[in-house]
This record gives structure tokens, sequence and C-alpha cells, in this order.
């Protein structure tokens, strides 16, 4: 029973060790990609996603002390993850959008956790209010088939 144990946790072992070597040896023969391919545009798609960021939810809380510092380091440290995501190279417009989104929303979340809950109970009643607003809203409906018929002229 403990040979099985240990002989599956040594095979868990050598397979990450040579999934790990095997990426390394892909990646020294891969092709340098900043020179191999030109960097896109970011998508039109993922600009919208980028400007669609959720207002404020957390505005007009009473915040104590210790949580007005705990989100100021939490700021902190989002800013420079961000710093550091934009001044890559390695990393297409579409990349830096993504782990840009990803970044902000990971600084709600821990924001979120900073709160009483209370406050979190409110922030989440706002939430909740925008996204029915949201969903209330008209929606442009595109015409399937992408043909209209044209009414016949006399």
């Amino acid at each position: 029973m403990n040979k099985n144990r240990l002989a599956k946790q040594m095979a868990v072992a050598a397979g990450f060790v040579l999934l790990c070597a095997a990426s390394m040896a892909a990646d020294k023969q891969a092709p340098v990609r900043g020179a191999a391919q030109a960097p896109r545009a970011a998508s039109p798609a993922a600009q919208q996603k980028n400007d669609a960021l959720p207002p404020d939810d957390f505005s007009g809380l009473n915040y104590t002390d210790d949580q007005k510092a705990e989100i100021d380091k939490i700021h902190r440290d989002t800013e420079s993850q961000k710093a550091a995501v934009a001044k890559d190279d390695k990393l297409t417009a579409d990349q830096k959008d993504a782990m840009l989104l990803g970044y902000t929303r990971m600084e709600y979340g821990r924001m979120y956790r900073a709160l009483s809950p209370v406050q979190q109970r409110q922030v989440r009643q706002r939430m909740m209010a925008r996204r029915t607003a949201n969903n209330k809203a008209p929606q442009k409906v595109q015409p399937q088939g992408g043909v209209q018929s044209q009414p016949a002229t006399p």
C-alpha cells in the first residue's frame, strides 16, 4: 500500500520534471517572439471590454483607518503589477489588455474582502442593481441571416 503511494508520488514528480524540461527545451528552440511576429493592435472587442469596467461600487462607504490603509496597499500593489505588464515587450496588446483587466478584477476582489460584512452587503446590492439596470436596458438586435427583403417597387 505504501509502495503504491510512493510510486504514484514519484511518477507525478517525474512527470513534473519532464514537463519543465520539455518547456525549457521548447523555449530554447523557439525563435524570438518579437522578431518573428509583428505586434498586433488590440481588437475592438478587447478595447470595449477594457472600457466596460464597472463603476466604482466601493464609493461612498465609510472606511475605518485600517481599511483605508489596506485598500491603499492593495491599490499600490496592483498599480505596480499593471506597470510591469505595460513595460513587458513579450506580450501582445491583447495579452496586455487581458492581464490588466485581470489585475483590476483581482484588485476589486481583494478590496471586497477588506470590507466589513455590512459594507460587503452594500457593495453586493449596488452590483445587483447595476446588473439589473444593464439587463433592462434595450439591446440592439442584429438581423439574423444578413439578407433583408426589400419591398417590391410598382
